[in-house]
């Protein structure tokens, strides 16, 4: 790939972490912050692929699925969290 498509790959996970950590500032419920949690570490997951791609290191998708691993037990517990609530 050219270098240029990596600075837009780049550039592109930025504007969503941007994006995600405004929604998780401004998100008026509890909702709507576990999800944008859930949206940063999905963004930190494409970072470390795309780290790991390009720089053929290999051992950072490992990284990637514990990280996709944790993220998604903390989005069970939250789940578990609300049907208790309620």
């Amino acid at each position: 790939m050219s270098e240029f498509l990596w600075n837009v790959i780049l550039l592109l996970l930025s504007i969503a972490l941007i994006s995600a950590f405004t929604r998780l500032a401004r998100g008026p419920y509890l909702p709507d912050r576990v999800v944008a949690l859930d949206l940063i570490s999905i963004v930190a997951m494409g970072f470390i692929v795309t780290y790991a791609v390009r720089f053929n290191q290999p051992t950072f998708l490992d990284v990637a699925i514990i990280l996709a691993i944790i993220s998604f037990l903390g989005t069970v517990a939250f789940a578990y969290y609300l049907e208790r609530r309620m």
